[in-house]
């Protein structure tokens, strides 16, 4: 399995219209930055069930020189969104109009990411050009795909009596079949205005105003003040000293701990000549250390109480690394669950890497779809508990828990590498894969990719925490995982369940390696 190598630009994304969007706008100048913003638009269009501009997302921009700049597009619960307005309830439901309950964050990600690629010398290309596919494909429409099909199939019964959820996802009643068109013209109609008025617009303007009396006529618990009060940060990466090199990812409300613990675990473990099974075996063992940490630390920034970026200091992962044990698997508790999202790369023929996460936390998120303007809502609050004295309780304007965490590393040999994948708990240990496998063990970055992989924790609709392996790891892996004590799972041969995986590689000589995921709808483009 060879990758696609390209010495003008690459762009990966699990669909591939998204990633022809993005080469366009590589292709007529655009950088990286601008690139990615219309891969993101595209992608909200013709992987609904997977993300959208009523989502949340997280960017990584790693320039040819200097700093990382890291940006958190999370929305926070809307001001109504107490714990008196889920009175009697167990748990936030996760879907409907009660899953509703933060502000969307995405598109001031957009926004903000414009402004640094301005900063940086981009930004030719006005927002016209770079959302015109997104809202042909919107209003002319795109073949369904067999990812989304089988999501409406799946979730058919818990979303088809959500407010708006039939109207735009059915056809006269029925899943729409794989390859028949699906149109979303309140959705065209929303984003050509977006073009006209700004990104900005979607918070604070007509267009705002819109998203409140929606809202508001839904019983949802977000305000027009609480779509005016957000604005997307720069925040600063997490980052790792690795015998590899430098990795970076994202620091809270995200995961990104999760991802760089792991690796960070795992480089005192001799991953490099480690067998199929033993290095399974140190990264799932590696997992629930890192999960260990998160469980404890992360949550809305403003509530973090220790330094996350000193849990990454060697003294604290030898601790962790010496309680590894490589002959038997430790019990743990349980992971967070599953989560649908979108990772998507890009690097341009200057050097300038984006790697970036856009979600609606589960598939359809809350299933809510707003009359007027088409937009599908998130239900990335239903990570919140209505436990008070939990770490993760309701507050309004709290940001809740993301799983969301896009990965970058400058390699000691001078290689830039941007991955992800999407996939909830399984994200970290796919990001952990597919570095130990290319970086550690030598092997081709699409095969990295294609490989078998796994997860370990909850699928959707499931309670098991175990360890899922696809159907093509040998007989000998699955036979000494067992040994050591793993309670294994199969899956079938390129599961969906371990995720969407994608990365790119700027070698020293500037050119681009790119790689994507035969389980997704995907594709690497470059020129």
């Amino acid at each position: 399995m060879q990758s696609n190598m390209a010495p003008g630009g690459m762009a990966v994304t699990p669909h591939h219209l998204a990633s022809e969007s993005a080469l366009s706008v590589l292709r007529h100048g655009g950088d990286a930055i601008e690139a990615m913003v219309a891969a993101a638009a595209t992608i909200a269009v013709v992987y609904p069930h997977m993300n959208g501009i009523g989502g949340d997302g997280f960017w990584l921009i790693v320039p040819p020189k200097g700093e990382p700049v890291a940006i958190d597009a999370s929305g926070a619960a809307g001001s109504l969104a107490s714990l008196d307005f889920y009175r009697g309830a167990k748990a936030i439901p996760h879907r409907g109009t009660q899953a509703a309950l933060t502000v969307p964050g995405t598109v001031s990600g957009w926004a903000e990411a414009l402004k640094v690629s301005a900063q940086l010398g981009g930004g030719q290309l006005p927002l016209s050009r770079l959302m015109a596919d997104a809202i042909r494909y919107a209003a002319d429409g795109i073949p369904v795909t067999a990812s989304q099909a089988h999501a409406t199939q799946s979730k058919y019964a818990e979303l088809v009596n959500v407010p708006g959820f039939a109207d735009t996802f059915l056809q006269q009643g029925e899943v729409p079949a794989t390859g028949s068109r699906f149109t979303q013209p309140r959705l065209a109609a929303t984003l050509t205005r977006m073009t006209q008025d700004g990104l900005e617009s979607f918070y604070r303007g007509p267009l705002a105003s819109l998203f409140a009396e929606e809202l508001a006529g839904l019983g949802i618990p977000v305000t027009a003040a609480d779509l005016a009060a957000h604005r997307a940060t720069r925040t600063k990466p997490l980052r790792l000293e690795h015998q590899a090199g430098e990795v970076f990812n994202l620091a809270p409300p995200t995961q990104g701990l999760v991802s760089l613990a792991i690796l960070g675990i795992t480089d005192r473990l001799s991953m490099a000549r480690a067998t199929e099974a033993q290095t399974v075996h140190r990264i799932v063992e590696a997992t629930k250390k890192a999960f260990a940490l998160r469980d404890v630390h992360i949550t809305d920034p403003r509530h973090v109480t220790t330094s996350i970026q000193n849990l990454l200091d060697p003294e604290a992962l030898d601790k962790l690394a010496a309680q590894i044990d490589d002959q038997r698997a430790a019990s743990w508790g349980k992971g967070k669950g599953p989560g649908d999202t979108v990772w998507m790369g890009v690097i341009d023929g200057n050097g300038l890497a984006v790697s970036f996460i856009q979600s609606i936390y589960h598939e359809f998120g809350s299933g809510v779809v707003l009359p007027q303007s088409g937009v599908l809502w998130q239900n990335r609050g239903a990570s919140f508990s209505l436990d008070p004295n939990h770490l993760l309780a309701l507050a309004p304007g709290k940001k809740p828990f993301h799983t969301l965490n896009p990965a970058a590393a400058r390699l000691a040999d001078g290689r830039t590498l941007v991955y992800g994948s999407m996939g909830g708990d399984g994200q970290p240990q796919t990001q952990a894969t597919i570095f130990t496998r290319y970086v550690l063990q030598g092997v081709n970055l699409q095969e990295a990719i294609c490989a078998p992989r796994w997860l370990l924790g909850r699928t959707w609709g499931q309670a098991s925490d175990s360890l899922k392996l696809e159907s093509r790891f040998s007989p000998d892996t699955f036979a000494a995982l067992q040994a050591l004590g793993h309670e294994v799972e199969t899956l079938p041969a390129f599961s969906e369940v371990v995720g969407h995986a994608g990365a790119i590689v700027r070698h020293t000589n500037g050119m681009l390696e790119g790689a994507w995921d035969p389980r997704s709808n995907g594709s690497a483009a470059g020129f």
